[in-house]
């Protein structure tokens, strides 16, 4: 039987990849991982997530899968979530695009990323 990690991707850092999303996501308090970069997101869903930080003012790293395949995949077996773009805050994994949509959408996104100190309350 095999022991499940305690946090996302714990056992995982095993490939380049995956070492260097868990630092990514331990060293910078908003990252997303999408398809483009912020300033040119080359899919609707990464430009929507991209939108809604930008319409919120919140700093963040933008780290393009589609520079590198392993850390296109990688990112998926991270967090066991199938579809990018990834958003993480404070090295929490908060979702994808319809999360993300989701909880600006219900006025939930801004206390959250206030209650992580991400944004000003």
């Amino acid at each position: 039987m095999t022991d499940v990690p305690a946090t996302p991707g714990a056992a995982l850092a095993a490939t380049p990849a995956q070492a260097f999303i868990a630092e990514t996501v331990q060293h910078n308090p908003v990252v997303l991982f999408m398809k483009g970069v912020p300033e040119h997101p080359k899919c609707g869903f990464s430009a929507l997530v991209v939108q809604i930080l930008d319409h919120m003012d919140v700093e963040f790293l933008g780290v393009d899968v589609l520079q590198d395949e392993e850390l296109r995949q990688g990112i998926k077996a991270y967090t066991d979530w199938p579809t990018v773009p990834q958003l993480y805050v404070k090295g929490e994994f908060v979702g994808g695009s319809d999360i993300v949509r989701e909880m600006f959408q219900a006025g939930e996104l801004r206390p959250f990323l206030q209650e992580k100190g991400v944004v000003a309350a």
